[in-house]
């Protein structure tokens, strides 16, 4: 989950890189929380492999290191 949330984080600063056009903040939060959570949660729930409940735990762990990079990025920027 370390790795996940480390990739989260360059994922994040990658993503307010490439992306400038203008995002309204409500859809950033959905897209950057909603999405890996919500792949996770059922990668975990529904797998009988052990490596994709793995797979599923990096996913879930990718939403607060992305998330706190765009965070970081608006409080730098005093947005």
């Amino acid at each position: 989950m370390l790795i996940g949330v480390a990739v989260g984080m360059v994922a994040g600063i990658a993503a307010s890189i490439l992306i400038t056009a203008p995002v309204r903040p409500d859809v950033a939060i959905a897209l950057v929380v909603g999405v890996p959570i919500g792949i996770g949660m059922l990668m975990v729930l529904f797998s009988s492999r052990r490596w994709v409940t793995t797979f599923g735990a990096f996913t879930l762990s990718l939403a607060p290191g992305w998330f706190g990079a765009l965070a970081a990025i608006q409080v730098a920027s005093g947005g």
